[in-house]
């Protein structure tokens, strides 16, 4: 699993200790913490940065994964200056804690120790199984031993961790990160079945069998299909960037890469081609700027390394001379308002073609529905149905992670999907030990919204 070799300095260089001692000291530790509020996971803000201050970097890191199992990834790819940092009381005056180096920090602390600082319940004879080994999947995993659940993790790919192992750029979240935050669930007493895929290699009806309780983070699957002509010679996003981290061989990219699609994943691809050594990387892209799913972080980053952006094009076809991409023809379009709702539209007359030798496909991707379908379980066009408590239509089956998010929206986070797992962990407490009482969620104190 090595990484490959890309040029320029990572992302987010961390605190050195007299940073973080600054830092750490200038936080306010307000009562109502407008940070806790945004944070999806609600951290205590104020109490790690607190235990960071008075030096105890154990208890800062333990306060920060008790609420968040994925806290060492987020805090690297949370978008923070949405979340706790943007709610913090000195963002108005563009100086906000930093508090996402302070979480990096205290998590670094632990994985350079190597402490231990969760233990399993006592076993209650109860067995649960969780499709799917990322960060979802591993939030309910990490809580379901807490309660003392038998906990058995199905997972597609040789590696846990999803995404964070296999798709975001090294440069911003190191594989190294992603894999010590599953060997922590690991270490709980999981057992963790690789390169196994629920329902092909193992029956679904089996599992559902064979286990008090299912939980579904599958996530999603590859991109989906288009109209382009001669789609198969374009790179699938995901598949380019995790060959890319892992170290996998495949052909250099070209002098000039077109990335189709605006969300984060296509901003990975491009900034990846570019550290790759391309000396062009453009986003093409059939809606406007203001449409893009990206978030605003990473489309600045993107432009910062010199990547180029076309709005308003869509991609026809994949022109190949003697067997090789020389470019793609694309139409412009222009938004038209229909039945109530805005859609890109080709303009008549405006075909051109523009010269690439590598074309790379990050449109979304497509939904598990024939895995649902098996299953018997409600979804609306491959997004699994739940309630507040991650339950599905079928009695024992609960989902959470990328499978559940709604489609249209903006892309899901790696912190929502910590929350997520972490509700489906109590939900499935209840539901197995109905006669336990587990302790109450922390309530949060009241947001004062005129400030302070």
């Amino acid at each position: 699993m090595d990484q490959q070799s890309f040029p320029g300095q990572p992302l987010g260089k961390p605190l050195s200790a007299f940073e973080v001692v600054i830092e750490a000291n200038r936080c306010l530790y307000c009562y109502d913490a407008p940070c806790m509020h945004a944070c999806p996971t609600h951290i205590d803000i104020p109490g790690f940065i607190s235990q960071i201050a008075d030096g105890n970097l154990k208890g800062s890191a333990r306060t920060i994964l008790e609420s968040n199992a994925m806290g060492a990834s987020c805090a690297r790819v949370c978008p923070v200056s949405e979340l706790c940092e943007g709610a913090c009381v000195y963002h108005h005056d563009d100086t906000p804690i930093r508090i996402g180096d302070l979480q990096r920090y205290a998590t670094d602390y632990l994985r350079e120790t190597g402490e231990t600082i969760f233990e399993p319940g006592p076993p209650t004879g109860k067995k649960v199984a969780v499709i799917g080994g990322g960060p979802a999947g591993l939030a309910t995993a990490r809580d379901l031993r807490r309660f003392g659940h038998a906990v058995t993790i199905f997972e597609a790919k040789d590696f846990l961790g999803g995404l964070n192992t296999y798709g975001i750029v090294p440069f911003r979240l190191d594989k190294d990160v992603a894999l010590w935050e599953a060997q922590q669930v690991v270490d709980l007493g999981c057992e963790v079945r690789t390169s196994v895929r629920v329902g092909d290699d193992i029956g679904m009806e089996s599992l559902v069998k064979d286990f008090d309780a299912v939980v579904i983070a599958c996530g999603m699957g590859g991109v989906p299909d288009t109209d382009i002509d001669g789609k198969e010679h374009a790179w699938d996003a995901i598949d380019f960037i995790e060959a890319a981290k892992l170290g996998k061989p495949f052909e250099k990219v070209g002098k000039h890469v077109a990335v189709i699609g605006a969300g984060n994943t296509a901003i990975d691809a491009l900034t990846c081609a570019k550290r790759l050594g391309a000396e062009r990387v453009t986003m093409f892209y059939r809606r406007g700027e203001e449409h893009m799913t990206a978030y605003d972080f990473e489309y600045d980053f993107a432009k910062a390394e010199g990547i180029e952006f076309r709005f308003f094009t869509l991609p026809t076809s994949i022109v190949r001379e003697n067997g090789k991409i020389v470019g793609v023809k694309f139409v412009r379009t222009e938004l038209v308002e229909r039945n109530g709702r805005t859609s890109p539209v080709e303009i008549p007359g405006s075909e051109f073609v523009e010269p690439v030798d590598t074309v790379i496909s990050a449109i979304g991707q497509s939904r598990l529905t024939d895995l649902f379908a098996k299953l018997g379980i409600a979804h609306r066009d491959g997004v699994i149905v739940v309630n507040d408590r991650m339950e599905t239509s079928r009695p024992g089956l609960f989902a959470a992670g990328d499978c559940i998010y709604e489609k249209g929206m903006r892309e899901a986070m790696v912190v929502e999907a910590a929350q997520q797992g972490k509700i489906a962990a109590r939900s499935i407490e209840e539901y197995l030990m109905p006669e336990r009482i587990p302790a109450p969620p922390r309530v949060l104190p009241t947001l004062t919204p005129a400030g302070h």
